[in-house]
């Protein structure tokens, strides 16, 4: 059977989204280039897989999905297995509490983490734009915020969703990587708990490997 393919580029946070689940599934994937700077994610080939012309794209087959978080969570249903259950679908409870964490991610948590990386990384790296200290300190407080509410919650389990390590988790890690290469990366040291189970997620021989090609 062939592998799945993902139309991207590592060093993109949402293509790095979907090889953190391939990568912790330990499946054969191809990762198939697409040049931003050639803009061939608008060009018709590319915009048959992702009608939006964004990156990632994702072909297992004659599926052709988009969208990170839904590529994602199939690849975590496809390769579920009694040691990478990372949906907790089996049970009610527990799956809940995924959902939960990951509505977390995508809409409190990386609305105020992501406008730091681009601003301090993305913005001035790949289009020559400096930094608005404006959008940083406002989003640097919205996230002191956020960080209260995991550090709270990271006191009374070891994951987000509980006891376990779960898709929740692993979805912080592509924006969140990139905000530690920024100079306000300690900012996790305030917050022990946080740093500490930031820290069991970049011990994990995907995350290192993934890593290794996402350096910026």
């Amino acid at each position: 059977m062939a592998p799945v393919k993902v139309f991207g580029q590592a060093m993109s946070p949402n293509v790095a989204r979907v090889l953190v689940f391939l990568e912790e599934a330990g499946t054969d994937y191809e990762l198939v280039d697409v040049d931003f700077q050639a803009k061939e994610h608008k060009r018709p080939d590319h915009l048959a897989r992702n009608p939006f012309g964004q990156i990632p794209a994702f072909q297992d087959g004659d599926l052709l999905l988009f969208e990170s978080r839904a590529i994602a969570k199939y690849v975590a249903r496809k390769y579920k297995t009694d040691e990478a259950d990372l949906l907790r679908e089996g049970d009610l409870s527990e799956a809940a509490m995924v959902d939960v964490w990951t509505e977390v991610e995508a809409h409190t948590y990386s609305a105020a983490l992501s406008p730091i990386v681009y601003e301090c990384l993305i913005f001035p790296l790949m289009h020559g734009k400096p930094t608005d200290e404006k959008i940083v300190d406002e989003s640097l407080e919205k996230l002191r915020k956020v960080l209260e509410v995991y550090e709270e919650r990271l006191s009374k389990h070891r994951y987000l969703a509980g006891d376990f390590l779960s898709f929740a988790d692993l979805n912080h890690f592509p924006y969140t990587f990139y905000f530690m290469a920024t100079p306000h990366g300690a900012l996790f040291e305030s917050y022990p708990r946080v740093k500490a189970w930031w820290d069991s997620i970049m011990s994990r021989p995907a995350i290192q490997k993934l890593s290794a090609t996402m350096t910026p």
